[in-house]
C-alpha cells in the first residue's frame, strides 16, 4: 500500500454489539408503538419468532443463507429480522435483476430459501432454481393489504393463486410459512436470537456491478450494528419522526438507515423510487434518505418553469445561492438581501417545501457526488441536504455531514469510530468497525481490498480537508484518461451538464482516445416547450412524443450544442469534451443502463452506443459535432 498523504480519525467508544440486541432493546422499549406501516414492535418481534421457527422447520439453519427477492414492503423488513433472530444469513436479490442472475446470486451464496413479494418474482426464482443442483425452497409474500394505515405494501397473503405460482419447487404463501413457527416459546425465541456474536455474519450483499461479475460483500452483525451505533450519534433521529424507506433495501444503504429508524422508533412507510413523489406528498415525512438523482429530477422540474413563472422562479434560485455562498465564507447576508430571501420564499420556496410535504427536517444523500449547486438550492429553498459517503463494503456509512458539521461540496467528517486515508495516488483508504469481513469465496481479491492492518481500498479518488471534511472527485476506474495522457473526472463534468434543465443524463466518454466527448439525453418535456415557443412543430402524438423529430431538427441540435459549451465553458480545455451525442432514450434500470441504484453502467452505455463514439473520432467530422440518436 503507499504511504498516505493525509490522515484523519474520529475516535469513539463503539462496543462490539450485534442487530438482534438492537432489535429487541427496540422491541423493549417502544412495544406498542408503530414500527411500520402495519406492524407495531410487538408485532415485528411475534412475526420475527414465527419467521425463525419456520426457517428452523425448513431446514435453514444458523449460518444457512435464504435471500430475499422483493421490492420494498413490510414483509422485507420482517423477513429479515426473522433471518437475523435465527442467526441466518439473509441475501437480497435486487427485485428488477432478470432470472440469469437471481441463478448465479443464489448458487453462489447456497441459498436454501428465497422469499419473494408476488407471482411474478416466484416465477422468476422458479427459473433460477430449476438448473440448480439442490432444491431452493420459495416463500410467496402476496400482493399486500392496507391494514392499520399501510401504504398497499403491507402485510398480505399470496393464498392459493401464490402457491400455485410455484407449486412444483415446494412454494408456500407468507401467513403459512409464519404458521410453521405459531408455537415457537417467547423466551427460547430471544434466547436463540442473542446467541448471535458480532463477528457472525448477518448478510451478504451482492453489489449491483457497473462492471464485471458482482460479488457477494459478506457483512457481520457488528459491521452493520457498529455503522447503526455510529449514525445514532451523527443524526438527530426520534420517535417523533416518520420516513419513507423506498431505495431498493436489497442496496446497504437503505437496509442500514432503516435498523437507524428502527433503532430510534422513527415509524417507516415503505415505497418505491417509481412512486416516491407522490408518496412523499401523502405521506409527509419529517426525514428521507435518497440518491442524487431524486434531488436532480426536483432540481430540473423546478427550474423548468416558464414565462413569468420561470423568471421568479430563476431570481429565487440566485437570492438563495447568494445567500448560502455568504454564509458558508463566514460573513452574515446584508439586510437587503436578507429581505429578497424572504420575499423569495413567500413566493416560491415555501412552496416548495409544501410540496415536498412540508413537515421535512432534512435530507440524507448518498450512493453517488450530489452536485453543489444542486444543494446550495435546496440549502437556499431551507431544506437541509446531509450529504455523505459509503459503500457496500463500509456498511455502508463513513462520512457524512451533520448540522453542526456541514460543507457544501464534501461528503462531510468520518463518522464516530472511523479512520480516512488518502494514498499518495489520491484512493481514499477507509478503516474501521464498519469495513466488511471479505467478499464470499474470493480471499485473494479480499486481500487486495482489505489490506493485514484492516485498511479499505475504496476504489474511489478523493482530498481530505486538514479538519477532517473528504471530498470524492472520482472512481478511480471511472477516470478517463485520454491518449495524450491526460486524467480527466468525468462525474464532476457531468454534474455541470444535469443542473442545466435541458438535460435528463450525461455520460463522458473518451478513454485512450485523443479528446473526451459526451452523451446527452435531453429532458424532451422541457425541450418540447422550448421548440413550441421557438415555432419549432412538436409532433406530440407520435409514438416517443416527437423525441426523434426534436433531436433531428437542426435547431434544436445547435441549442442543445450551445447549452452544453455554455455550462462547461470554466473547464479546462482538456476536460472539455469536443463531440456531443444527443441520445433518444434515457438511461434507465430497465434497459440495463443504470444500476438498481442509479448508477450509470458505463461499460453497458459504451457498448450500446459504440457506433456514435466511433463516429466521433472519425478525422472527418467537425469538431464540436452533434450527433442525433
Amino acid at each position: 500500500m503507499s504511504d498516505p498523504t493525509t490522515f484523519f480519525a474520529n475516535p469513539a467508544d463503539i462496543a462490539p454489539g450485534t442487530l438482534t440486541e438492537l432489535f429487541l432493546d427496540a422491541v423493549d422499549e417502544f412495544g406498542g408503538k408503530r414500527a411500520y406501516a402495519g406492524a407495531t414492535y410487538a408485532q415485528a418481534e411475534d412475526v420475527a419468532r414465527r419467521g425463525a421457527a419456520a426457517l428452523a422447520q425448513m431446514g435453514v439453519g444458523r449460518g444457512e443463507r435464504a435471500a430475499i427477492l422483493s421490492e420494498n414492503r413490510l414483509e422485507w423488513a420482517l423477513a429479515d429480522w426473522a433471518c437475523l433472530c435465527a442467526g441466518a444469513v439473509s441475501v437480497p436479490i435486487y427485485s428488477t435483476l432478470p432470472a440469469a442472475q437471481v441463478k448465479y446470486i443464489l448458487e453462489d451464496s447456497g441459498s436454501k430459501l428465497v422469499f419473494v413479494s408476488d407471482a411474478e418474482q416466484a416465477e422468476k426464482a422458479c427459473e433460477a432454481a430449476a438448473g440448480l443442483e439442490r432444491d431452493v425452497k420459495i416463500v410467496v409474500f402476496g400482493v399486500g393489504s392496507r391494514e392499520d394505515g399501510a401504504d398497499g405494501r403491507g402485510a398480505g397473503n399470496a393464498g392459493d393463486a401464490g402457491d400455485a405460482a410455484c407449486a412444483s419447487k415446494g412454494g408456500i404463501a407468507w401467513e403459512r410459512f409464519l404458521a410453521l413457527g405459531d408455537d415457537a416459546d417467547p423466551e427460547g425465541f430471544r434466547a436463540t436470537a442473542r446467541q448471535a456474536q458480532p463477528e457472525d455474519i448477518a448478510t451478504m450483499i451482492y453489489t449491483s456491478g457497473t462492471t464485471g461479475t458482482p460479488k457477494g460483500v459478506m457483512l457481520t452483525h457488528n459491521n452493520l450494528a457498529s455503522n447503526v451505533r455510529a449514525c445514532r450519534q451523527t443524526f438527530d433521529v426520534s420517535s417523533d419522526d416518520s420516513t419513507i424507506s423506498f431505495l431498493p433495501l436489497s442496496h446497504v444503504l437503505q437496509r442500514m438507515v432503516d435498523y437507524l429508524f428502527f433503532v430510534r422508533g422513527c415509524f417507516v412507510s415503505h415505497g418505491a423510487i417509481e412512486t416516491v413523489a407522490d408518496d412523499i406528498k401523502r405521506l409527509r415525512p419529517t426525514l428521507l434518505v435518497s440518491v442524487p438523482r431524486l434531488y436532480e429530477k426536483v432540481y430540473q422540474k423546478v427550474l423548468s418553469a416558464t414565462g413569468l413563472k420561470g423568471r421568479l422562479v430563476g431570481w429565487a434560485a440566485r437570492t438563495g445561492e447568494e445567500a448560502t455562498l455568504i454564509e458558508e465564507a463566514g460573513r452574515t447576508p446584508s439586510a437587503g438581501l436578507r429581505w429578497r430571501l424572504a420575499v423569495a420564499d413567500k413566493l416560491v420556496f415555501a412552496k416548495l417545501r409544501e410540496g415536498l410535504g412540508g413537515r421535512l427536517r432534512f435530507f440524507v444523500s448518498g450512493g453517488a457526488a450530489l452536485s453543489p449547486k444542486i444543494n446550495r438550492f435546496f440549502l437556499g429553498a431551507g431544506i437541509r441536504i446531509l450529504e455523505g459517503y459509503g459503500l457496500s463494503e463500509t456498511s455502508p456509512v463513513t462520512n457524512v455531514n451533520t448540522f453542526e458539521r456541514f460543507r457544501i461540496g464534501t461528503v462531510g467528517r468520518p463518522v464516530p469510530g472511523t479512520e480516512i486515508r488518502i494514498a499518495e495516488d489520491g484512493e481514499i483508504l477507509v478503516r474501521g468497525p464498519q469495513v466488511m469481513k471479505g467478499y464470499h469465496g474470493l480471499k485473494e481479491k479480499t486481500r487486495e481490498a482489505i489490506s493485514e492492518d484492516g485498511w479499505f481500498s475504496t476504489g474511489d479518488i478523493g482530498e481530505l480537508s486538514k479538519d477532517g471534511y473528504l471530498t470524492i472527485t472520482d472512481r478511480k476506474k471511472d477516470l478517463i484518461k485520454t491518449s495524450g495522457g491526460k486524467y480527466v473526472a468525468p462525474q464532476a463534468i457531468e454534474n455541470l451538464l444535469k443542473q442545466n434543465p435541458f438535460f435528463e443524463q450525461a455520460v463522458v466518454v473518451g478513454e485512450g482516445r485523443p479528446f473526451c466527448s459526451v452523451l446527452v439525453a435531453p429532458a424532451f418535456d422541457y425541450l418540447a416547450q422550448w421548440a413550441s415557443r421557438t415555432g419549432i412543430a412538436v409532433a406530440a402524438g407520435e409514438e416517443d412524443g416527437g423525441a426523434k423529430a426534436l433531436l433531428d431538427n437542426p435547431t434544436c441540435q445547435e441549442h442543445l450544442k450551445e447549452q452544453v459549451f455554455d455550462a462547461l465553458r470554466n473547464l479546462a480545455r482538456f476536460e472539455t469534451p469536443k463531440k456531443i451525442g444527443l441520445i433518444g432514450e434515457p438511461l434507465t434500470i430497465e434497459n440495463g443502463m443504470l444500476t438498481p441504484t442509479q448508477k450509470v453502467k458505463r461499460r453497458v452505455v459504451a457498448e450500446r452506443y459504440a457506433g456514435m463514439i466511433d463516429d466521433f473520432y472519425d478525422d472527418r467530422s467537425a469538431e464540436r459535432t452533434v450527433f442525433a440518436g
